[in-house]
């Protein structure tokens, strides 16, 4: 796909005004110098649209974008799920959790841990997520965006790479997660537009100019397949979604995972100025979840209509951008850089965040505030290089990086939820049981992986969480004299939310409930 002069300038006007909008929110007032709390926490100051926006720019990447439109090309609608799934769990972190959480002044997950298991706990865990935001999240990002980017232009990989890294770390690198959670705002903006706008083009390009609707309309009526949301086991893709499962079975606990106990996505809500304006940034962020899907699926399973026959499902977002006339097509680039590099820039401050305060700040005692935030930028900055240099060697060989990433991932999802669970809402979880829990995570994964490989990937998920859940408890039980860290005292916190909260969680339902019922 060859860009044209005009779409080069709008992609180097993104470029520049993003650099320059980070500089420019990240200024702090005369005399003051930035804080722990200024760099990780964003002054703790983010309004409810800052918040929304951020949750959202930091969870659709490159990857998730051509990903996405590659399963809409391939299995259709039901892929929607994973976005339509994530606003109920919103709703319940915006309700349950968030309220623990900003009671007790928790910044990252891994000090809830400490503060309800013991600081060994914190410490393990900390480690383990930085491996893994390091190794897996951060590379992943790079290299699929630097994929991504090859794909529609043609660029060489290492220098899509270094490109996007470079620039990542140029405009994160002073704020901090103020630079990040603001300019978010725009990147956002400009993801749901360059959306909209290949979604409407497409389909106009389906009813033969007639419009979105009746492109809409003709797309359902060819492709009827595409619109089943619960898939049958005689389905080709059942193994992917497995049918009911998706509504009441392990996709509930990679949700929970993802978006209540994961640093990278939380740190937004807990830096809010209260727990109603990061209730309100939840349901913004739950309403553009819902409209996701047609902006990142819709556009593949119009793709099987204009383009079939396509060697891998994943040519499937570039193949539909190739419709694009000049200008239009530099938005829509623009739009997938915006998405690559928001995602960096959280995953940079996230790993920040959890190095400075949960390890350095622990072993280093009565460092000055600055120079914690000094450590903090050093850290964002060597965490990138490292997942720059090896971004290929871990990645480079896998034809479906992607699927490898959720498989590992899924390894230590169940126990991981099961531990906060219990830690937040059981009083008698001991640190012996959460250790259990986190074992027997990645054994009983390993074990059915071996001994089950037909088990769809989800239902694994939930079937390990089960099995994690009663091992907690049991070892919890005779194991009463172990740690048991601060009681969450959750008579004391309020879940009482606004009538405007409520009226939105009620109409995010029922707007999930008639897709469900039109499409199942």
């Amino acid at each position: 796909m060859t860009l044209s002069s005009l779409d080069v300038g709008i992609i180097i006007f993104y470029g520049v005004a993003i650099f320059m909008l980070a500089q420019w929110v990240s200024r702090e007032r005369d005399g003051h110098k930035k804080d722990t709390q200024d760099y990780f926490l964003a002054s703790q100051s983010l309004p409810w649209w800052a918040i929304g926006a951020s949750l959202i720019a930091a969870n659709i990447s490159a990857e998730q974008i051509i990903g996405m439109s590659g399963s809409g090309y391939a299995l259709g609608l039901a892929i929607a799920s994973y976005e339509w799934m994530a606003a109920i769990t919103l709703i319940l972190v915006g309700k349950y959790f968030l309220p623990i959480f900003l009671k007790h002044k928790i910044y990252t997950m891994p000090q809830f841990l400490e503060l309800r298991y013991g600081h060994s706990v914190r410490s393990v865990m900390a480690v383990f997520w930085l491996g893994v935001y390091v190794f897996v999240n951060l590379t992943s990002i790079l290299w699929l965006g630097a994929l991504a980017i090859g794909t529609v232009t043609g660029l060489d990989l290492i220098y899509g790479l270094l490109g996007l890294g470079i620039f990542a770390g140029a405009y994160a690198f002073y704020g901090g997660l103020k630079a990040v959670a603001f300019t978010d705002i725009v990147q956002v903006v400009l993801l749901v537009m360059g959306g909209l706008v290949i979604a409407y083009i497409t389909l106009d390009q389906i009813s033969d100019g007639n419009g979105m609707i009746a492109g809409f309309t003709i797309l359902a009526e060819q492709m009827p397949e595409k619109f089943d949301m619960i898939l049958s086991p005689d389905n080709p893709h059942y193994a992917s979604l497995p049918g009911i499962s998706v509504l009441v079975g392990g996709l509930w606990i990679m949700n929970l995972s993802y978006w209540g106990f994961n640093q990278y996505v939380i740190q937004r809500a807990l830096a809010a100025k209260s727990v109603g304006e990061a209730q309100k940034g939840i349901v913004f962020a739950a309403f553009l979840k819902i409209l996701m899907p047609i902006i990142v699926v819709l556009p593949g399973i119009a793709a099987a209509v204009l383009s079939p026959g396509l060697e891998r499902p994943d040519q499937a977002y570039p193949e539909v951008m190739k419709l694009m006339p000049s200008g239009l097509k530099g938005l829509v680039f623009a739009a997938l850089l915006a998405a690559i590099v928001s995602s960096l820039g959280s995953m940079v401050n996230s790993i920040s965040t959890i190095f400075t305060l949960d390890l350095f700040k622990s072993y280093f005692r009565g460092r000055s505030e600055e120079k914690l935030v000094r450590v903090g930028r050093v850290v964002g900055l060597v965490a990138l290089a490292i997942a720059m240099l090896t971004a290929e060697p871990l990645l480079g060989e896998f034809d479906q990086a992607f699927q490898y990433i959720q498989e590992f991932t899924g390894f230590f999802t169940p126990g991981i939820v099961v531990i906060f669970l219990l830690g937040l809402f059981w009083p008698k979880a001991t640190t012996a049981g959460a250790l259990a829990a986190a074992l027997g995570s990645a054994v009983a994964s390993l074990v059915l992986k071996v001994v089950w490989p037909s088990l769809p990937f989800i239902d694994r998920v939930g079937l390990v969480f089960v099995l994690c859940f009663l091992l907690a408890i049991a070892v919890s039980l005779f194991s009463q004299k172990s740690h048991r860290g601060t009681d969450m005292k959750n008579g004391e916190v309020s879940y009482s939310t606004t009538s405007f909260f409520n009226l939105a969680s009620a109409v995010i339902v029922i707007i999930l409930f008639v897709l469900y019922t039109v499409w199942w």
